[in-house]
């Protein structure tokens, strides 16, 4: 099992920045690959951003590339999305989610685990 804990969520207005972080705990060596979703209301829940957990391998969500930047700290076990430029389209509850052998990294069924999420709020 993997316990995952999203944090860095808030308000702010647009144009500004956040950075979430998420810490992983249990069994993380099974963990390929790490990623980001969120989901506004009334929507599905949508691909953001993803990164091989080993490699540093990335792939982005085109309404985000440019954007946002998915980073790991492997020593701390812990997953971060910067996010720049931020949109009032951008309001949604963020998650973070770990996979062990995905066949893509953009369909949420292709995750394992997943943490409670963490909400973000743009102001225009």
């Amino acid at each position: 099992q993997v316990q995952l804990v999203e944090s860095g969520g808030g308000l702010v207005q647009a144009g500004g920045s956040l950075r979430l972080s998420c810490a992983a705990s249990g069994r993380t060596s099974s963990t390929y690959v790490m990623g980001w979703f969120r989901q506004a209301p009334g929507k599905e829940r949508e691909f953001v951003a993803a990164i091989s957990w080993s490699g540093g391998r990335t792939s982005y969500a085109d309404s985000v590339k440019g954007r946002f930047t998915i980073s790991r700290d492997s020593a701390k076990n812990t997953l971060y999305l910067q996010m720049n430029s931020l949109k009032a389209e951008d309001t949604a509850v963020y998650y973070c989610a770990a996979a062990r052998a995905p066949r893509t990294w953009v369909r949420t069924y292709d995750y394992d685990y997943w943490g409670q999420g963490t909400q973000v709020t743009v102001s225009s």
